[in-house]
């Protein structure tokens, strides 16, 4: 039997969770069993740089982080279930990746 997963990505979470909720909307609509979502471990990307543009004077930095938040979503693989998340109008923050994985 052949199972579909769905892996959401974002660095805007309350998108991320628009989307986790309208897809697990449809699946529990159609009488699907649905694993998820499960949260995956946060990205932290950190940059420090100086605040000098020049490079001279006091040691003073500034700190930038972006974070991606990411969801697990498993269910069965079901046709129609699968087109109708893939018609679901998505922003252009989420990346959202299905693999339909045999068993």
């Amino acid at each position: 039997m052949a199972r579909t997963r769905i892996k959401l990505a974002s660095t805007n979470i309350e998108k991320l969770n628009e989307v986790v909720n309208t897809i697990c909307e449809i699946a529990s609509k159609s009488g699907i069993a649905v694993k998820g979502p499960i949260p995956l471990p946060t990205k932290r990307l950190r940059i420090t740089v100086r605040k000098s543009p020049c490079g001279d004077g006091k040691a003073t930095f500034d700190r930038f982080e972006m974070r991606i938040h990411k969801r697990l979503i498993e269910m069965p693989a079901d046709t129609r279930t699968l087109h109708n998340i893939m018609r679901l109008p998505i922003s252009k923050e989420v990346n959202i990746e299905i693999k339909v994985i045999e068993e």
